[in-house]
């Protein structure tokens, strides 16, 4: 399979350099991102009609717009049967636009959002969550896994950017929840930096906020389901140690609405609130 690999930023890069060994093709708008490549041994591309050929096109560009773009230089080149993953995170109704159009001329499109950010992408340990056919992503499958360590086939076009937003909507939401958390631990005299290493050591251990997702469902869960009293068990302790929170940050004066906000939705947020 010949890949082509449009967008060579700090992501982007990484990403392709793992396709070298395979043969890639690499294309930016600026030129000089493709000089490391090129030296590593992917093929440079001068022009984004250069990537035609290719039978498997990742994007890596910044948002819909120019999603939009490179995708009107392509589709009308590119054989049917080509597929084109979209890594952007966009929004999932470009994803199905695009897909639709691309449709008619026999071509698939993929979104293949990513998470694992820069860390990720150095080590080949990225996630990729993928919406698209059965078909397509079994022919992304092999190619994606030189770059990342979990690969995932989410259903239709537009599920891949879905799962990446939801996903994210937890990822920066918690980084909220983490500065409301360092400022009561500033005021009560803790270090931040050894905080910190508690937090991403115990996260490490447990799982963090994705040790609750094991449900396949968010309804409540029934009285007779194995998992009522881990839950249960997990919102008791959750009480306590919220509203210890609370109060100590009531006595040092510090703002919390995020600990607030939570305490109040945490047995529906957990599925278990009383009918």
């Amino acid at each position: 399979m010949t890949t082509g690999f449009v967008g060579l930023g700090q992501m982007g890069a990484l990403m392709a350099k793992r396709l070298i060994a395979d043969g890639v093709i690499v294309y930016d708008v600026v030129p000089e991102a493709t000089a490391s490549l090129a030296e590593a041994g992917a093929k440079p591309a001068q022009s984004l009609e250069e990537l035609a050929g290719a039978d498997l096109i990742s994007l890596m560009v910044r948002d819909d717009a120019q999603v939009r773009d490179v995708c009107g230089v392509l589709l009308p080149l590119v054989a049917p049967g080509t597929v084109i993953a979209i890594h952007s995170t966009i929004q999932a109704s470009t994803a199905v636009e695009l897909a639709e159009q691309a449709a008619v001329r026999g071509i698939e499109i993929v979104d293949a959002p990513v998470s694992g950010g820069f860390m990720g992408a150095t080590e080949g340990t990225l996630a990729v969550m993928i919406g698209g056919s059965q078909a397509a992503f079994e022919r992304c499958e092999g190619p994606f896994g030189r770059w990342a360590s979990l690969v995932l086939h989410m259903g239709p076009v537009g599920s891949g950017t879905r799962t990446k937003l939801a996903r994210n909507l937890l990822h920066f939401v918690a980084f909220t929840a983490a500065g409301e958390a360092a400022r009561l631990a500033e005021a009560s005299g803790v270090s931040l930096r050894k905080l910190g290493r508690v937090v991403r050591h115990s996260d490490a251990v447990t799982g963090g906020p994705g040790a609750i997702m094991i449900r396949s469902t968010a309804t409540p869960i029934p009285s007779d389901d194995p998992l009522r009293g881990p839950f249960e068990h997990a919102l008791a302790l959750g009480d306590k140690d919220l509203s210890l929170a609370i109060a100590l940050a009531d006595e040092l004066d510090v703002d919390v609405p995020l600990a607030r906000l939570a305490i109040e939705n945490f047995a529906r947020s957990l599925g278990v609130a009383d009918e």
